[in-house]
């Protein structure tokens, strides 16, 4: 079950019904089988390739590592019958998978969170992104570039980083660039970010739109 087998109308609550009814034996899927369903017979879960969400670019990756782990492995032995998961990982010694397999919350939440400390990523720090996206390689380029100069003028006492494509770099025809931010936001901060964005749109650059966002859910 995925983005395509399930395009149809009602698609998505018909597969999850068959095999709720057991018409169904194995269920193959992607993240869509993983979150608030409840299959009593269930007794094998397998996970392939567990460490896919470590590799990307984002501060939040063990976080939904872990996540995505202990829900999956929560499909499995729901009622009487006992419950066995399998996880297939290259990166079977990662703190965010250990603490899946052995169901620990708070060993997760105490290695998590002093890695963000000594990283300075959040709760201890605002990440603000400036992304570019545009149909013309070579303008977003300049755009980004542009945007770099103006933040670091005007932006004292904050760790910016040079405009690089993004982890998923074109999308749609259109390629995808992105400064990071790291520093506290406030007032001061916003009233900055929006002087160098009107400089930017004041340059009438017709191929490509600037998004800023404060500590996004999507970093890719």
């Amino acid at each position: 079950m995925d983005v395509d087998t399930v395009t149809k109308k009602n698609s998505h609550e018909q597969i999850l019904n068959k095999f709720k009814n057991e018409n169904i034996d194995i269920l193959i899927g992607t993240q869509m089988v993983v979150k608030g369903h409840h299959f009593p017979n269930v007794t094998l879960v397998g996970v392939i390739t567990a460490d896919t969400s470590l590799n990307i670019d984002d501060y939040r990756a063990n976080e939904r590592t872990f996540q995505i782990l202990t829900q999956v492995a929560g499909r499995a032995g729901r009622e009487n019958l006992p419950g066995k998961v399998i996880i297939q990982t290259y990166t079977p010694e990662n703190f965010s998978i250990q603490c899946a397999r052995k169901q620990n919350y708070e060993m997760f939440y105490e290695t998590e969170i002093a890695l963000r400390k000594q990283l300075k990523y959040p709760p201890f720090c605002d990440i603000i992104m400036v992304s570019f996206n545009s149909s013309n390689e070579n303008e977003i380029k300049i755009v980004s570039n542009f945007m770099y100069e103006n933040l670091k003028e005007n932006l004292n006492n904050y760790k910016i980083f040079k405009p690089m494509p993004s982890p998923i770099d074109k999308i749609q025809n259109r390629f995808r660039w992105r400064i990071i931010i790291k520093g506290i936001i406030n007032n001061d901060t916003n009233e900055i970010l929006n002087k160098c964005l009107r400089k930017a749109i004041d340059k009438n650059w017709k191929n490509t739109n600037i998004t800023i966002s404060v500590n996004p859910n999507n970093m890719t």
